[in-house]
């Protein structure tokens, strides 16, 4: 549910030519079920000409009603074309939670 929400608002703001929203909140000690921690890869020309951190504080802003929730974590990923051609279209991995749960 949460991760429909984030990528339609990712959608309607951005305009994105790829976005992804992972669901990232079974590698992390929560509930099942839970939608707490999530990824997002969005490449997009509105980023054009911004800084990390500028890119960063407009996704925020429009997901500001989901982090006063539920949502614990995002792991932003943002690019213009450019830099994701440059990319060859691949974003690190994320890095292992610190309170993990070990899954086999």
């Amino acid at each position: 549910m949460f991760r429909e929400q984030i990528e339609a608002k990712i959608r309607a703001a951005f305009d994105p030519v790829y976005l992804e929203v992972a669901d990232e909140s079974y590698r992390h000690n929560v509930p099942a079920g839970a939608e707490s921690h999530f990824k997002v890869i969005v490449v997009s020309e509105s980023f054009s000409g911004e800084r990390i951190l500028t890119r960063h504080r407009s996704l925020y802003a429009v997901l500001a009603e989901e982090l006063a929730g539920p949502v614990h974590a995002l792991a932003l990923h943002a690019y213009t074309l450019k830099e994701w051609t440059s990319l060859q279209n691949a974003v690190p991995a994320s890095p292992p939670c610190r309170g993990a749960r070990l899954i086999a």
